[in-house]
């Protein structure tokens, strides 16, 4: 009987010790990069019971600096010193109680100098596209096995279509045949959420894992292939990031690290591990930015912008929580030095607290001086844009967000498009008053301007105005911005959002088998996508190097007679830019415009390469587009 007990109180010790053993599972960043100038790190450790460990090293130049112990027990966060270190794998020690483990973790050597990233600028051209409705490159990536449940199924707009990055590698020389300079790909990190209700998370707003590229589209590996290649054929890359929500199924959410993790965290509870609201306390954000800016705004508004959640499956990550931004912050650098991207597009950016932003700039401006950033400012007044941008005088706080989004011009385009400009206020009127106002930009040049987006109807809406297209691009790729063209528009890729967002982002002919037509063909297009591609890509190519357009003076005109006209100057060269607003035909009256034409009796056609008489007046046909270079 004895022995029996005492077999008895061995077996238990061994169980409890056991149970109680030290359980590391992961540990973010996975690597980190010597010779950083902030010598700070941050790791994130994940493991059950892992809150009380204590953590050593002995590896040169590393100092622990401190151990936050959060209010999960499955999280310890660690703050490095990393002061001196040389590139190298150092072992970390943890201990808890009788319990140890060590981890390696590898201080990498980096590529380049943070000053030697060069990011985006107004030189370039970035075009916007989705990886899931671009091009499928492989089929083994459609169905992954372990996540949650998704569908695969091109006839259903809200559900994946199978496009991964692949897909993309496999056409980059159709970029450079097209003649833009940048890609703009939507969110390709892990979406691990399950469909519902007929919709997914395709487009890649709700992360579940910052370190990951969702599997769907391909593997980190991947990932740096295609910028690799991006670059080879002289190719910018810019990642789209979301520092204002993640998924709903983001490990964070089941086990929240800390209660002020989330902005109104106390929902999750009540909610049981679900995304259907279930008590009062939920709130949605109102969609309204003014608040952020509106001297007179109250705090009720203010919190209902900043604080309240996009929407119930994507929880409000808590930017003030000084953990929560720096762990985003370093998940950015990471991108930079694992990756090599070429700039950032931050999602919904005055959703987030404004100053824990600026501090994420500020801190990318030190470590990457010549990077760009450029947040997305969905509204339309110049002077709220202006607000945002870098240096503003403005701003309350400098935000030092180097590009913001003309919504502006986006907005004032698709009006001016449906209308006959006039003496006053329609058509490219709409555009002259809207640019009247850029005297409130630090920097003019370094604000994108766009005539589309994935979250707006096409410009061609579901018609096919090339002449209405041809003007709007025009203007896009002569004026005083940063130019963002949307995946599909040189081919007439149409649809509106009536019924659901799907509808704009349609697939690209030709990505995905069994298209009926191959939209990178100049065989598989038609007559008239191959008319359109032709007039893009001439004018892109065109714009390439072209330092009258990047660098030069802006001089606009007030629309005359229908008639709208911008000049750009630099070094005795001349671009104009000329737009019959109306569908009658109209004169370009070149008295009126002396001032920028001077002695000079001949232009050239960008386009057709023609030579234009301007000693005397240029009939125009109706909506007629002329570019004009002397």
């Amino acid at each position: 009987m004895r022995k029996n007990l005492l077999f008895i109180i061995v077996f238990l010790s061994f169980a409890t010790t056991m149970s109680a053993a030290l359980k590391i599972d992961h540990i973010e960043p996975a690597n980190w990069f010597a010779g950083m100038k902030n010598p700070c790190l941050q790791l994130m450790v994940y493991g059950k019971d892992i809150r009380q460990a204590e953590v050593t090293t002995d590896y040169p130049g590393v100092t622990i600096d401190s151990l936050v112990r959060l209010d999960s027990p499955n999280y310890l966060l660690v703050y490095l010193n990393l002061k001196g270190a040389q590139p190298g794998v150092m072992t970390l020690d943890f201990k808890n109680g009788k319990q140890r483990k060590s981890v390696s973790y590898e201080l990498k050597q980096r590529e380049k100098p943070g000053f030697q990233r060069e990011g985006f600028s107004n030189a370039d051209v970035l075009y916007m596209l989705m990886p899931d409705r671009f091009a499928s490159g492989s089929d083994a990536n459609d169905q992954i096995k372990g996540m949650n449940t998704y569908v695969n199924d091109r006839t259903q707009p809200s559900l994946r279509h199978g496009g991964d990055l692949e897909g993309l590698r496999q056409h980059l020389d159709y970029f450079v045949e097209l003649g833009v300079t940048a890609l703009w790909l939507t969110p390709v990190l892990e979406n691990n959420s399950p469909d519902h209700n007929g919709f997914s998370t395709y487009h890649g707003y709700a992360t579940t894992d910052y370190y990951k590229v969702d599997p769907r589209f391909g593997t980190n590996d991947e990932y740096r292939r295609l910028v690799d290649e991006a670059h080879q054929h002289g190719l910018k890359v810019v990642m789209d990031m979301i520092f204002n929500h993640c998924g709903f199924d983001h490990p964070w959410v089941k086990d929240m690290p800390s209660k002020d993790w989330f902005n109104l965290s106390d929902w999750l509870k009540e909610s049981n591990g679900t995304s259907n609201p279930t008590g009062t306390s939920f709130l949605q954000t109102s969609y309204k930015l003014t608040p952020v800016v509106d001297p007179y705004a109250s705090e009720v508004d203010k919190r209902e912008t900043v604080e309240g959640w996009f929407v119930t499956t994507m929880p409000d990550l808590n930017q003030r929580n000084q953990h929560v931004m720096t762990y985003l912050i370093q998940n950015s650098m990471w991108w930079i030095e694992t990756v090599g991207i070429d700039g950032i597009r931050m999602d919904t950016y005055p959703y987030a607290d404004a100053h824990a932003m600026a501090k994420w700039m500020r801190t990318l401006d030190q470590e990457y001086p010549n990077f760009n950033t450029v947040g997305e400012t969905w509204v339309t007044e110049p002077a709220y844009t202006a607000t945002w941008q870098k240096n503003s005088k403005l701003a309350s706080e400098n935000s030092f967000l180097k590009t913001v989004m003309d919504f502006s011009f986006f907005d004032k385009i698709n009006m001016a498009k449906n209308e006959e400009t006039d003496g006053w206020w329609n058509g490219y009127n709409r555009i002259y008053n809207s640019l009247v106002y850029d005297y409130l930009y630090p920097n003019p040049s370094s604000v994108m301007a766009f005539i589309e987006n994935h979250d707006t109807d096409r410009f061609l809406g579901n018609g096919t105005d090339t002449l209405a297209l041809k003007q709007a691009m025009a203007l896009l790729l002569t004026i005083n911005r940063t130019p963002q063209l949307y995946y599909g528009t040189e081919v007439l890729m149409n649809g509106t959002k009536e019924v659901t967002d799907g509808n704009v982002r349609k697939d690209f002919p030709g990505g995905f088998k069994g298209d009926k037509s191959n939209a990178f063909t100049r065989e598989g297009r038609t007559k008239a996508q191959n008319a359109m591609f032709d007039w893009c890509s001439r004018l892109l190519h065109w714009r390439q190097g072209n330092d009258v357009v990047v660098k030069g003076k802006q001089t606009q005109f007030i629309p005359w007679k229908g008639v709208y006209v911008i000049a750009r100057q630099y070094q005795g060269k001349t671009v104009m830019t000329i737009l019959n607003g109306t569908s009658k035909a109209a004169q370009f009256e070149v008295a009126r415009y002396a001032e920028i034409i001077g002695n000079v009796t001949t232009a050239t056609d960008v386009i057709t390469k023609r030579h234009v008489r301007i000693d005397k007046d240029v009939n125009l046909r109706p909506r007629q587009t002329l570019v004009l270079e002397f």
